[in-house]
């Protein structure tokens, strides 16, 4: 979970990780000096487990394992559920002599949480998933609401191994079945065939696929009539918009709910380099609140508030009123007017007056990561403000790393390989991905052929309209820089739906970064509300 350059995929460096060369599964026959292969991983291993959640003692069963989809419907459609052509299939009569040059497939590992003794169509099952793009899913099943829970409460950088792994008092397993699902070409999964990248690694391209892994995992488990949801955070949450458009009016697949945490669909929102894009200042606008509450954690405001939710509604109304007028007026703001918004960005941000005129009102977010601390030497973290750490070179105009990745990473990965061998009895001798490895390969941001930057809102939308009891779960942290919280709403309340369908959405907000579940009380927040959304859902007939 390395923090990568402030390029277009900085904003979702969950897991932004590039070495040299993809990893496939068809590597050509060993060369004398070349590493024998991976062995074949088992399709699935069932262990069981259990877990104390709100005073249930809950048994289940816990099952590790992968699923293969094909690169096109089509494709898929000739697989059988072990990942193979059906006998008799145009796939099976094409099949080439070397797997390296077959049609490309997707091998995607999951993580299955079943309650025991309960019936398939009274217990929901939802589907988590991490972003990226290029992310495996182990920061939600490690830390979010699975059965276990990486201990990181805080917001320093935790010690070295031995690492704390508990069991989660705060585990989703009180309401639902939990799967965690890695992206094609993470976690134990690979991509076999020929020119696998091409057919997995772009936004339409990794939807459908994820749709194809959904549609097969419950014919697996026989989970057609079970109430459905989907957990998207970070980049997942543009999945998650792609995906259920697909489920719903592609698939014939109606979703109870879509759970967002942590949301961008709309790329031009990027508060990373907003520069790159002069004339559109509202990643600046929809920034300021997670600026303000972060000067705010860390007592850099000239006048401490009280409280932070009042004092960002303050910051709310000044960034879409007199901010956004004076950055709607470019070169015609006067020199009064520049003044005085400085100076009162100076009061909700903490930054020097000057430095705002200086930059023409517009901070980007590395600049504010690099700005807000600078007396004390330190960098403010990215995916979580909360978080800081020493500056790499004090005389850098924006920020060369995330403090809050850099904090917490080695935990998440170090624990999951620990558990998912000593517990769940699976990985012997495998490689465990945490990301992509991209090498040469791009992600293809192309969206339905759209010229202009992503933006992923009219597919939730017409998911929406197409089922008009399909409902939505907006969560966000106060302390998120990679995806601010009021850019989400601004997002939601932007949706091309009708008035009628507003009160399907519900927005909920922590005191917590991108990930909101590193920090405890946000994680007990963060169970409550989603277990109350799946259970009202459900209650709406």
């Amino acid at each position: 979970m390395r923090h990568c350059a402030r390029l277009t995929l900085a904003l979702f460096a969950l897991a932004c990780i590039a070495p040299a060369a993809l990893v496939r599964a068809d590597d050509e026959k060993a060369k004398p000096d070349a590493k024998p292969p991976e062995k074949p991983v088992a399709t699935e291993i069932t262990t069981q487990g259990s877990v104390d959640v709100g005073g249930q003692h809950i048994l289940y069963n816990a099952i590790a394992g992968t699923i293969t989809v094909g690169g096109t419907d089509a494709q898929d459609a000739q697989l059988g559920l072990d990942g193979k052509p059906e006998p008799g299939s145009q796939l099976s009569m094409d099949e080439p002599k070397e797997p390296k040059d077959a049609q490309p497939t997707a091998r995607m590992s999951y993580f299955a949480y079943f309650k025991k003794d309960a019936k398939a169509e009274d217990r929901p099952i939802t589907f988590f998933y991490n972003g990226g793009p290029g992310s495996s899913t182990v920061w939600l099943h490690m830390g979010s609401l699975g059965p276990k829970h990486v201990v990181t409460d805080g917001d320093q950088h935790l010690p070295a191994a031995p690492y704390k792994l508990t069991d989660n008092p705060e585990s989703l397993l009180d309401v639902s079945d939990l799967v965690f699902i890695d992206m094609p070409g993470t976690g134990f999964g690979r991509l076999p065939g020929k020119d696998p990248e091409k057919a997995f690694w772009g936004i339409d391209e990794d939807a459908n696929a994820f749709a194809r892994f959904i549609q097969r995992f419950i014919t697996k488990y026989s989970r057609w009539n079970s109430p459905k949801f989907i957990f998207g955070e970070s980049y997942g949450t543009t999945r998650s918009s792609v995906l259920v458009d697909i489920l719903e009016n592609g698939k014939s697949f109606d979703i109870n709910g879509v759970i967002l945490l942590s949301q961008i669909f709309n790329f031009t929102t990027d508060i990373d380099l907003p520069s790159l894009n002069p004339g559109v200042d509202l990643p600046y606008v929809l920034a300021l609140p997670t600026y303000a509450a972060s000067a705010w954690y860390h007592k850099k405001l000239p006048q401490q508030a009280p409280a932070l939710e009042p004092f960002l509604k303050d910051v709310e109304e000044f960034a879409m009123g007199p901010y956004q007028h004076a950055l709607a007026l470019g070169t015609d703001v006067t020199p009064e007017e520049k003044q005085s918004v400085a100076e009162k960005l100076h009061e909700f941000t903490g930054l020097p007056t000057a430095y705002w005129i200086k930059a023409n009102l517009r901070v980007n977010g590395g600049e504010f990561e690099k700005n807000l601390q600078d007396d004390q030497n330190l960098t403010t973290g990215r995916l979580d403000t909360r978080f800081s750490g020493p500056s790499l070179n004090p005389m850098s105009e924006g920020a060369e790393y995330d403090p809050q990745s850099s904090a917490i990473s080695s935990a998440y990965v170090s624990l999951f390989n620990d558990y998912v061998r000593k517990d769940l009895k699976y990985g012997e001798g495998q490689t465990f991905l945490p990301g992509a490895l991209f090498g040469s390969a791009q992600w293809d941001f192309k969206h339905n052929n759209n010229p202009v930057s992503v933006n992923v809102a009219n597919d939730l939308a017409e998911a929406m309209k197409t089922n008009p009891r399909l409902k939505v779960m907006v969560n966000g942290g106060y302390y998120d820089l990679a995806t601010p919280f009021f850019a989400a709403q601004y997002e939601e309340k932007h949706l091309p739906i009708p008035q009628s369908l507003v009160k399907n959405i519900e927005y909920d907000w922590y005191e917590s970064g991108h990930m909101v579940y590193v920090r405890e009380e946000s994680l007990k927040q963060l169970h409550d509300r989603v277990a109350a959304f799946i259970t009202k859902t459900q209650s709406e007939k």
